[in-house]
């Protein structure tokens, strides 16, 4: 990214934002369906029933386990944390919140599956392409994403694939430690990573489009 406070800076944070938006909007739509949680969240579940501590809820958690995954890339390679990290952990939570107030009267856990699960994968298309946008927008990148965006890029491997083997990873982790696999926490696994994948070039184009834009 550019010198901090530049124009070019301020472009690629408010493309993170946009990116963040529809990648939360996706969350949202996924969440409401009741067919189970994402595999971070999964993992994150498990650990809340394992520790088992009034003051440590699945928030705090969360947030802790996040924390945690910036604090370990900053001595690994910092290059991969930005203000937009920062920026994901602080408005991810109430992003969800706003969108389930707005949605969560058009979208009910007890609704017929077949209407349920079209919701599923269109929140999981969503998503990836919304996470795309924060990845090239190359302002930071949302913890819950470094993990496959750092292994793709060391082992020069698919980020599909990557995101695919680190969302199984999670997601067998938070059932050894006791959370609650569902229909989409699998969907969620398997689609994804490969949507992100082809999402990529699609949102390459977009940021450099609005750069050039921006700073012409």
């Amino acid at each position: 990214m550019n010198r901090p406070f530049s124009r070019e800076f301020w472009i690629r944070v408010l493309l993170l934002l946009l990116g963040l938006a529809i990648a939360h909007l996706g969350v949202t739509l996924f969440l409401l369906t009741e067919l189970g949680s994402d595999p971070f969240n999964v993992m994150i579940q498990g650990l809340t029933r394992t520790v088992d501590q009034p003051l440590l809820t699945h928030g705090r958690i969360h947030l802790l386990v996040s924390l945690l995954i910036v604090l370990i890339l900053l001595v690994a390679d910092r290059r991969y944390i930005g203000v937009g990290t920062l920026l994901c952990m602080a408005l991810g939570g109430p992003i969800i919140d706003l969108y389930s107030l707005w949605l969560s009267p058009l979208i009910r856990g007890d609704a017929p599956l077949t209407l349920r699960l079209p919701l599923l994968v269109l929140g999981c298309v969503i998503l990836a392409f919304g996470m795309t946008v924060v990845i090239r927008s190359e302002a930071g990148t949302g913890p819950n994403d470094l993990v496959a965006v750092v292994i793709s890029e060391k082992l020069h491997a698919p980020f599909g694939l990557t995101r695919v083997l680190v969302d199984l990873c999670f997601a067998g982790l938070g059932f050894l430690l006791g959370g609650t696999l569902g229909l989409g926490t699998v969907i969620c696994a398997f689609v994804v990573g490969p949507a992100a994948q082809l999402f990529m070039p699609l949102s390459r184009r977009l940021v450099e489009s609005c750069l050039k834009r921006g700073t012409g």
